[in-house]
């Protein structure tokens, strides 16, 4: 079994407020867990209005195929018009 996480640091240009940031993220994260079947939260940043950091996580039977989620998620995230991704780490373990 084959764990994979991987951490993304955003950047929020367009939110005015915490509850805009909320918006931003929420939809995000139902997105990806919808679409790759991955659990995704924030998990750092959550009183800054205009950063984010978010964990994405998949579980797979091999690391080649966990690998390939996170890879799908991070072009789905480098898609969203209304963030930018400042960095990010993938892990498998």
């Amino acid at each position: 079994m084959v764990v994979g996480v991987l951490h993304i640091q955003l950047s929020l240009p367009g939110a005015g407020s915490l509850k805009d940031k909320r918006r931003l993220l929420t939809s995000l994260l139902d997105r990806l867990h919808n679409r790759f079947n991955v659990a995704a939260a924030e998990v750092d940043q959550q009183d800054v209005w205009r950063r984010a950091e978010v964990a994405v996580a998949c579980v797979s039977s091999e690391g080649r195929h966990a690998n390939q989620i996170l890879t799908r998620v991070m072009t789905e995230v480098e898609r969203a018009n209304d963030l930018i991704v400042v960095g990010y780490e993938m892990e498998l373990r």
